[in-house]
């Protein structure tokens, strides 16, 4: 086994012509992956955009049937309203967009300023009789009027029963709590 290369196969298979290609049908040769889609016939493929939009709470107070969101700085004002007609099935009679400069305020540890990445902002106009309201995700619990202990009540008895477990223990007089009983 001395002098073996281990980068040499050792194998005593006989070597043969090295293997073809797999033969390729014509339509993938010819670009056409998928058969063309005529009317009647079911839909063969999903599409899914690469684009991720977010619904933003407004700074300032705006109608009822405008909308706010964040979208990617490539996305356009017809892709934005392709994508909520198409997708979500909402009416949309206008979008307008803004694009929002990053800050630059920040600096980094050599003292040079860190810019923020630009965004865009979308407003979007629901079509006639259409309105929003931005959802109420974290709703104030209320007091329960049958008198159960709410939240504070529980979290006022777990307070008291940690400060009574930290507090000294009146028995030991004046020995700190290093000496062990």
């Amino acid at each position: 086994m001395e002098g073996l290369n281990p980068c040499v196969p050792t194998s005593t298979a006989p070597r043969g012509p090295a293997l073809a290609p797999p033969a390729v049908p014509q339509l993938v040769a010819r670009g056409n992956r998928y058969p063309l889609y005529q009317l009647g016939n079911p839909q063969l493929r999903v599409f899914r955009t690469n684009f991720f939009i977010q619904l933003v709470r407004p700074g300032t107070a705006q109608p009822e049937d405008t909308v706010q969101f964040r979208i990617p700085m490539e996305m356009t004002r017809v892709d934005l309203r392709n994508y909520l007609e198409r997708i979500y099935n909402v009416p949309v009679a206008a979008v307008r967009t803004r694009v929002q400069h990053g800050s630059n305020r920040k600096r980094d540890y050599r003292n040079a300023r860190v810019k923020k990445p630009d965004y865009k902002v979308a407003y979007v106009q629901l079509a006639h009789g259409q309105t929003f309201t931005f959802p109420d995700l974290f709703p104030e619990k209320e007091q329960s009027p049958d008198g159960s202990p709410g939240d504070e009540d529980i979290q006022d008895k777990l307070l008291e029963e940690q400060q009574r477990r930290q507090s000294r223990d009146p028995r030991r007089g004046g020995v700190p709590d290093w000496f062990g009983l």
